[in-house]
């Protein structure tokens, strides 16, 4: 088992905290830099959807893990970055400026739908964001000489000049980009006093209004940073699709993205990750179980739905970590073999989130 000894402040901010992880990572970007040649075309766009998602889960887990502020409706900046970035596009604005802008417009959003964060928490707060959601995606529908309504609008490839990315190998190379990029912000961002204020914020306000935290301001912060984020990942998915609808932007995926840091792992960077996964590979599952399975069961219209509902409640009962947190044992469990204890984890339940997640 690896035992760092810290005895410098320095040691405590470094995002590697030793050469495991220096050696790990390098090969783990190493080997999606090669995916596009080991991969088939179809393996290759489900990897660039869970680059995608996995950009929007940095700034939901941002917001949920580790501000302790749930939202309902993060659809709605998703669509505000996807219609942006699509009307920008289309009349001719350079992708690097088009994608700012649709970061900084959902940031700005997410800011108005902070506000009531200010005031509320919990199961309220949840219910003043999903009815943003409703009125973002009502109008998106409504809005038909910008967004065209429910009939929706098709969506140039990105470029710069006279440099279209129209092929799916730049355009994973660019997805990839702007995930390394966004996981590095967010994990500056942790290791930075304004990210340890989110996290004293999620474990306890009263502690951390004692401290000299701004609740205001930290809320609303992590509201805009979470937003942008997932504008972010909506640009990007505006121009995977190629073409926008205010359906995909309903209640349903909000819960899609909410059950994906649910089930990667709450409080974690790696949890954004392995939910992106999950999010992408479960319905690949489902539609190749479905061939062993009875019509009357494999053929129903609910059955992804009632999958997703077990798989969820399963995670609350038996692993509320998520699937970083089964990881974690699983590690601590072949580190200390064979004294490892079942109790272990159990025991750690009487310290801060902060403490059992490091």
């Amino acid at each position: 088992m690896r035992f760092v000894f810290k005895t410098r402040y320095e040691q405590d901010i470094r995002l590697a905290r030793h050469e495991g992880h220096l050696f790990w990572y390098g090969l783990l970007v190493l080997l999606l830099l090669a995916a596009p040649w080991a991969l088939s075309e179809y393996a290759l766009a489900q990897l660039t959807f869970v680059l995608i998602y996995s950009v929007v889960g940095l700034g939901l887990m941002l917001l949920a893990g580790f501000t302790g502020l749930f939202s309902i409706g993060h659809a709605a900046f998703l669509g505000v970055g996807a219609y942006t970035q699509a009307v920008l596009s289309n009349a001719g604005w350079p992708f690097p400026l088009s994608l700012a802008a649709a970061a900084l417009l959902s940031s700005a959003v997410g800011v108005v739908v902070g506000l009531p964060a200010l005031r509320v928490k919990g199961i309220y707060l949840g219910i003043a964001t999903l009815a943003f959601g409703f009125i973002v995606e009502e109008a998106l529908a409504r809005w038909e000489s910008v967004t065209g309504g429910n009939a929706g609008m098709h969506v140039k490839a990105p470029g710069i000049g006279a440099w279209k990315i129209d092929s799916d190998l730049e355009f994973y190379f660019l997805c990839l980009a702007v995930a390394l990029l966004a996981t590095l912000a967010v994990l500056n961002l942790l290791r930075s006093p304004t990210g340890r204020a989110f996290v004293a914020i999620r474990d306890s306000e009263v502690s951390a209004q004692s401290m000299g935290i701004h609740l205001a301001r930290y809320k609303t912060l992590s509201f805009a940073i979470s937003a942008a984020l997932a504008g972010l990942g909506g640009a990007l998915y505006a121009h995977k699709i190629q073409f926008l609808s205010p359906d995909q932007f309903s209640i349903v995926q909000s819960i899609d993205l909410l059950l994906m840091v649910v089930i990667g792992g709450l409080g974690s960077v790696h949890g954004a990750f392995l939910g992106a996964i999950f999010l992408i590979a479960m319905p690949q599952l489902i539609a190749v179980g479905k061939d062993s399975l009875p019509d009357a069961i494999g053929q129903a219209p609910g059955l992804q739905s009632l999958v997703y509902g077990l798989v969820l409640i399963g995670f609350v009962l038996f692993e509320p970590l998520g699937l970083y947190g089964r990881w974690l044992k699983v590690r601590t469990f072949f580190s200390m073999f064979p004294f490892y204890r079942r109790g272990m984890f159990r025991r750690q339940k009487a310290f801060q989130k902060s403490d059992r997640l490091r």
